[in-house]
């Protein structure tokens, strides 16, 4: 690529793709414009939208699957709320790096943590007549804001940008003192921003998911990166900070897609807790017969959605988390290369006048780890992704996060060789040019 792709190609795409704002488009869309501009452009673009894993996948976990292939259990069917082994390793697993104690009947395998959390919100959606709404904690991962929008379930959120520490309560209980939030949705480290909510702030919202009855559902995707502190060490501290240390309301959502860059087959953990997994509800038992929180979550959530989880993946997640667990599989230190990609990468960004968006956590600079957020002088998100896009790069507008700054996330998962970080500056270089 010598120079930026000319305007109109840009312009005819869109309207063959049927995009009238490209800064509102979903990350599956950019991708598709990108791989449109790339052929239009006969090179290969730059990919900072999307969070495929960029690691080998971890080999434990191979094997198993293998080995349960092997073994012939592909014709039958998983036992929808679990495979035992699974549960009792992911229940020590959860100990090790969370250093908190969950039954193994109350841990349940998802298709992925995507399957998990479009199922809690339906679910918590029918706990309370009076509570009816879904709360984001923003920015976040941008199918979660789609998801009750598909369900039709009402949903509000709020950017925390201006909210943290001691403002973080008034925040919440301004929405809470309303009487119809059902749930509470966050990811921990945060996708994009990669804020790492304290254990005050964490404190405070568990306390809140208390005093007002409402479900703290916490995405744990990228867990134990925050590599300001080493978390690697099972059953020692530090450990990953959560919300489960201050309420019993609350579901975790563990995914092998980034812990074990195992997302191809897509499979996750949801950890329900003691105490709200045997909780009875008269909503659910009037309409389904059942009354227990986690009953209905697998006997009728899961199971008409999906009919259980890959029977194979699930021997593979049990044996990654039992080798993670048993010190045969740093995890942390595998996934640590994230950090170096991004220091790098961040380097690039401001050499070319771009700026963090999401620039602090708390006192501290935002840790290098999987995403962060940049912005360019005062260009909207539209301005943004589009000049971008000519210069070879995809990514996502930060709007589509539930964000209320101007920007885009980076990824970078695919930044891999040093002819990735060369082709980055030099289409940077073509940016700044573009908007001199």
């Amino acid at each position: 690529m010598k120079e930026p792709l000319p305007q109109n190609i840009l312009d005819r795409l869109l309207k063959e793709m049927d995009i009238r704002d490209i800064s509102k488009t979903t990350i599956r869309q950019c991708t598709a414009l990108g791989s449109a501009l790339e052929q239009e452009a006969g090179v290969p673009f730059t990919h900072l939208e999307i969070g495929v894993p960029g690691i080998a996948a971890c080999p434990f976990g191979i094997e198993a699957q293998k080995k349960a292939l092997d073994s012939g259990i592909a014709s039958i069917y998983p036992v929808i709320n679990g495979l035992p082994e699974l549960k009792r390793n992911a229940s020590r697993f959860l100990k090790a790096f969370v250093d908190v104690d969950v039954d193994p009947k109350c841990i349940v395998p998802t298709v992925g943590s995507m399957q998990a959390s479009f199922n809690l919100v339906m679910e918590c959606s029918q706990l309370d007549p009076r509570k009816d709404t879904i709360l984001y904690i923003c920015p976040g991962f941008p199918p979660h804001g789609r998801q009750p929008d598909i369900l039709g379930v009402k949903n509000i959120l709020f950017d925390i940008y201006d909210y943290r520490a001691e403002k973080l309560r008034p925040k919440l209980e301004s929405y809470l003192n309303q009487g119809n939030i059902a749930a509470i949705l966050y990811s921990n480290p945060n996708n994009p921003a990669w804020i790492c909510l304290t254990e005050d702030e964490l404190r405070t919202i568990g306390e809140c998911a208390t005093e007002y009855d409402c479900i703290i559902l916490e995405d744990m995707a990228y867990l134990c990166m925050d590599f300001r502190k080493d978390m690697s060490v099972p059953f020692e501290p530090p450990f990953q900070p959560t919300v489960a240390k201050y309420t019993d309301n609350y579901v975790l959502m563990l995914s092998g897609s980034k812990i074990f860059s195992y997302a191809g087959e897509r499979i996750a953990v949801a950890c329900i807790s003691n105490e709200l997994f045997k909780r009875e509800y008269l909503s659910l038992r009037e309409r389904y017969g059942i009354g227990t929180f986690g009953d209905n979550f697998i006997l009728n959530f899961l199971y008409v959605s999906s009919s259980g989880t890959s029977h194979s993946a699930q021997y593979a997640l049990s044996a990654m988390m039992e080798a993670a667990v048993e010190g045969k599989y740093n995890f942390v230190k595998e996934v640590r290369e994230y950090g170096m990609r991004s220091h790098r990468s961040r380097q690039i960004f401001d050499k070319h006048g771009f700026h963090l968006v999401y620039d602090k956590d708390m006192e501290q600079t935002i840790s290098d780890g999987f995403f962060y957020t940049v912005g360019y002088k005062d260009l909207d998100n539209r301005e943004l992704l589009e000049g971008l896009l000519r210069c070879g790069i995809i990514a996502i507008a930060l709007n589509t996060t539930g964000s209320g700054q101007c920007g885009v996330r980076v990824c970078v998962s695919r930044l891999v060789s040093d002819e990735d970080f060369q082709r980055l500056d030099e289409r940077l270089g073509y940016f700044e040019e573009l908007f001199k």
